[in-house]
């Protein structure tokens, strides 16, 4: 054996020469001791052999027909069932899930209607102005060319330069016809038609658990039209953005949702867009948020129609609850609401019999705690529509209706 081999190899192997050594006897060797002679240890070991061949033989027969008729006879007598020669044979077919259909159907009907947004904004330093690229996602609410994503993703309507990029590969320029930074909406148009339109959902009919699916362009354009999905983890959250801007009424999903597939749509098990995706909590996964569609279904439709959105007002000059008891330095004994300062002379809210020192705690059958709840809510009302709100007036709780009239 080469002995250089050996120290460069850490395992030690067996040679072929090696081999050889260990099996090939010498002519001192004791294997000798067995037999005879040569021939008669070649002569014994066929006959050997042939023996040996022959019992293995017989030996394989008899037990083909044990196994064959004794075994399952004796183990259906010991209560054991046998699995059947096709059922063993059986090939297995992985099938995929429901949810995975439903997620590759659900892709398949809306990813036409998603589009990628990217935006020039122009910003002041200290060294002059600067140019800043942004990018995010939006959806195609109607054929001649309506885009609806978030305030946000187009600087709060302060981008000099909007450019969608379509599912075909096409690019057009945009122009902001609404935005309101407080609801993180917006709505832009691009001069096309014939495009294809998502279908819009009811998100006032979500539960908990149901399946949410997330399109957007998260991470920059390289991983455009991404698809997330996951189910709804709650609804009508609360997320404080900064001092003054709290977001309300979110839906809460664990799909997946990032900076760059912010203004996308989240969709149901059919297709149908149930929100806008917005927000995420940056230390934790699987908290993503996402505007329900239903806030924005009033809006759209003005804008499509008019060509712009102006939401409608009470009259009144409000303040939550909690800083009016704050800033007085007193305690009333009410945690949510907002207190009347003001009310405007022939205003809706003067029409309806309102007065300074009312608390709204409901609009309809929804719970108003903050000013910016009601500010919100009123979105969801045009000129013409009546509401019923439940007041606080000297601590006994009435009924008012209300009707929105044009402001004057």
């Amino acid at each position: 054996m080469d002995d250089r081999r050996d120290k460069d190899i850490n395992f030690e192997l067996i040679h072929d020469e090696e081999k050889e050594d260990q099996i090939r006897p010498n002519d001192n060797s004791n294997y000798q001791a067995y037999g005879a002679s040569d021939d008669r240890r070649k002569r014994g070991f066929r006959g050997s052999l042939i023996s040996y061949v022959a019992i293995a033989l017989v030996a394989s027969i008899l037990g083909g027909l044990v196994a064959t008729f004794v075994g399952p006879s004796l183990l259906d007598n010991l209560g054991i069932t046998t699995a059947s020669k096709e059922y063993q044979t059986q090939p297995i077919n992985i099938q995929t899930t429901d949810d995975l259909n439903t997620v590759s159907a659900v892709v398949k009907k809306a990813m036409p209607s998603v589009v990628g947004i990217t935006t020039l904004e122009t910003q002041q330093s200290i060294f002059g102005s600067l140019d800043r690229e942004g990018l995010g996602s939006g959806v195609i609410v109607d054929r001649d060319g309506y885009i609806l994503t978030n305030s946000h993703v187009i600087a709060n309507g302060k981008a000099k330069k909007i450019t969608v990029l379509f599912d075909n590969g096409e690019q057009a320029p945009g122009e902001v016809l609404w935005n309101d930074a407080t609801l993180d909406l917006a709505i832009v148009k691009v001069d096309m038609t014939n495009l294809p339109v998502a279908e819009l959902g009811d998100s006032d009919s979500l539960e908990v658990g149901e399946l949410a699916i997330a399109i957007g362009n998260p991470l920059g354009l390289e991983f455009q039209r991404t698809v997330t999905s996951g189910i709804i983890s709650g609804l009508n959250r609360s997320i404080k953005m900064d001092q003054t801007n709290v977001m309300e009424d979110l839906i809460q999903t664990d799909a997946s949702i990032n900076s760059g597939n912010s203004g996308g749509p989240l969709l149901n098990s059919k297709g149908q867009v149930i929100g806008i995706n917005t927000a995420k909590i940056k230390s934790a996964e699987g908290l993503g948020f996402a505007i329900p569609i239903n806030v924005a279904k009033v809006i759209i439709e003005e804008v499509i129609n008019q060509g712009s959105f102006d939401s409608v007002v009470m009259g009144v000059t409000i303040l939550d609850i909690k800083e009016y008891q704050a800033r007085l330095g007193i305690n009333l004994g009410i945690e949510d609401g907002v207190i009347i300062l003001e009310v405007g002379e022939n205003s809706a809210a003067a029409k309806a019999g309102l007065v300074p020192g009312d608390i709204i705690i409901k609009m309809d059958d929804v719970e108003i705690a903050t000013t910016n709840k009601l500010k919100r809510q009123l979105y969801k009302y045009k000129v013409g529509d009546r509401v019923s709100l439940t007041i606080l007036r000297n601590n006994e709780e009435m009924q008012l209706d209300l009707e929105f009239i044009e402001n004057k």
